[in-house]
């Protein structure tokens, strides 16, 4: 028996110490242990599965998420999904299932990539490896499970490698990045503990769900290590399911840094290990801190299109924390509500923009709230007039983009992001918006650090663009520039 496999070093140290008869003594006593170990149901660290016969070694399901649901099919997926976003790892397994159409039931919301996303979700989730139900034996036995949570969980996870590696096998490129995106904007809606995750995705020292390296799933997706139920070595592992992510340093630190700015402790120690543990990694620290504030989610909110997307959404992003909150609180006081109805007109929920919420039907709230997926209430709430515009805006309206922006330099609706506000004045600009290019132009004049640097002659030019394009107050401005150069000519 190989040290370590099976054996502590205490005991090959021991055993080296003592003549043949010692050595017979002890196996003979560590095989009647295992046998009775194996017999009581307790194991030493390997899975015990029964072949691959999925009834006998998944772990169960509660009925809530196993029933047919043939007259509640988008209730109990929208439920499935809020549980999703909060984490829950078999959830997250239960959604690549239904999205993968295994039944014939779930025929009409077959979508490989959404059942790509939450397959990888599941194997980046630390419920799915982290060790449970453990206690230490002591003397020779060492730590060990109390129960099979642990192999039917290592199964669940050996399944989801394959069935993952399947479906990227059979995708594009650009279906490739769509599952990538996806799963980093719903890491990102986890706040510290999705930004660490995505940080050890994009870090060499982890396996490639940011599992332990020495994990078994992971050795055997990388083809290192020994295939379950067989004595050979995976030859080829999982190639396209490891090679989702791939290994940056600089991502890695990016998203450490990203998890320290929510005000987690626990990621600031964290990032200064992350430094530590490679002579080069501190190196990236003044880079990287301009890089975040560059960095902004993949999508607004998920899905990112609506209502011609076929994923029953139920808004599993809504906002958390104090920050948001109080920019919730401003919404209806301070963004004139002819903008949500234009908004709500673009959609194709109304057909003229609305002025007020009182010139709404209850059929044209709950026509947004089905696209949302929010309660039936009839009324309008703040985050839905924030949903509406957000809506809009991803959907094409340079309106809306532009509007958004504003929300965002100013912490209306949504808290102050500087990043995203340029992000979408850019979107307005390019489809045309003098506004949003006189916007621009303030940006780059003024210089935000790490957002867009200073360019005078950038400013001018957007400025001028946007005078062209009819803009009120960039034309005065303008002319008071051209007043200001005319008087100095006139000096000379």
């Amino acid at each position: 028996m190989v040290e370590g496999e099976g054996t502590t070093h205490e005991q090959g140290r021991f055993a080296r110490s003592r003549g043949p008869v010692a050595i017979a003594a002890v196996a003979g006593v560590l095989a009647v242990a295992a046998f009775g170990v194996a017999s009581c149901g307790d194991r030493t660290g390997f899975q015990f599965w029964q072949g691959e016969n999925a009834t006998a070694n998944t772990c169960p399901r509660p009925a809530s998420l196993t029933g047919s649901e043939f007259n509640a099919q988008e209730t109990g997926l929208r439920a499935l999904r809020r549980a999703a976003f909060r984490g829950d790892f078999f959830a997250q397994l239960e959604l690549g299932g239904r999205y993968a159409a295994v039944r014939a039931t779930d025929k009409n919301i077959e979508d490989p990539i959404e059942s790509a996303t939450w397959y990888a979700m599941a194997l980046a989730n630390d419920q799915g490896y982290a060790p449970i139900n453990r206690v230490d034996r002591g003397g020779f036995g060492g730590w060990r499970p109390l129960s099979r949570y642990d192999d039917c969980r290592a199964y669940e996870r050996h399944q989801a490698y394959q069935k993952l590696d399947r479906q990227l096998g059979q995708m594009t490129r650009e279906e490739q990045e769509a599952v990538r995106d996806r799963v980093i904007y719903i890491l990102s809606t986890q706040d510290a503990a999705g930004f660490r995750t995505l940080a050890r995705l994009h870090d060499g020292l982890y396996g490639p769900f940011g599992e332990p390296e020495d994990n078994r799933e992971a050795r055997e997706a990388w083809g290192k290590g020994k295939a379950p139920n067989a004595g050979e070595r995976t030859k080829r592992g999982y190639r396209a399911a490891t090679s989702l992510f791939q290994r940056n340093d600089v991502d890695a630190y990016l998203y450490n840094y990203l998890a320290v700015q929510t005000g987690d402790v626990g990621a600031y120690v964290l990032m200064k290990d992350f430094e530590r543990s490679a002579p080069s990694r501190d190196q990236y620290s003044r880079f990287v801190e301009a890089k975040a504030r560059q960095w902004t989610p993949p999508f607004e909110f998920y899905p990112n299109k609506a209502p011609a997307s076929g994923v029953p959404f139920s808004d599993e992003s809504r906002p958390r924390g104090d920050a948001y909150e109080y920019a919730l609180s401003r919404m209806s006081g301070e963004l004139p509500f002819i903008h949500v109805g234009r908004a709500l007109r673009y959609l194709g929920v109304t057909e003229t923009a609305a002025q007020s919420p009182d010139e709404l039907s209850k059929r044209q709230i709950e026509t947004l709230e089905a696209m949302l997926g929010h309660p039936m209430e009839s009324r309008l709430s703040n985050l839905e007039r924030v949903r509406a515009i957000q809506l809009a805006a991803v959907n094409g309206s340079s309106e809306a983009q532009l509007v958004l922006a504003v929300m965002y330099a100013e912490g209306i609706g949504l808290p102050a992001d500087y990043a995203r506000a340029f992000k979408w004045f850019d979107e307005a600009a390019r489809q045309g918006s003098p506004e949003a290019k006189f916007a621009m132009s303030s940006y780059f004049a003024l210089g935000v650090s790490g957002v867009a640097d200073q360019d005078k002659a950038q400013a001018v030019a957007l400025r001028i663009d946007s005078a062209l394009s009819g803009f009120g107050p960039s034309a005065a401005r303008l002319q008071a520039v051209l007043a200001q150069v005319s008087r100095s000519q006139q000096r000379r």
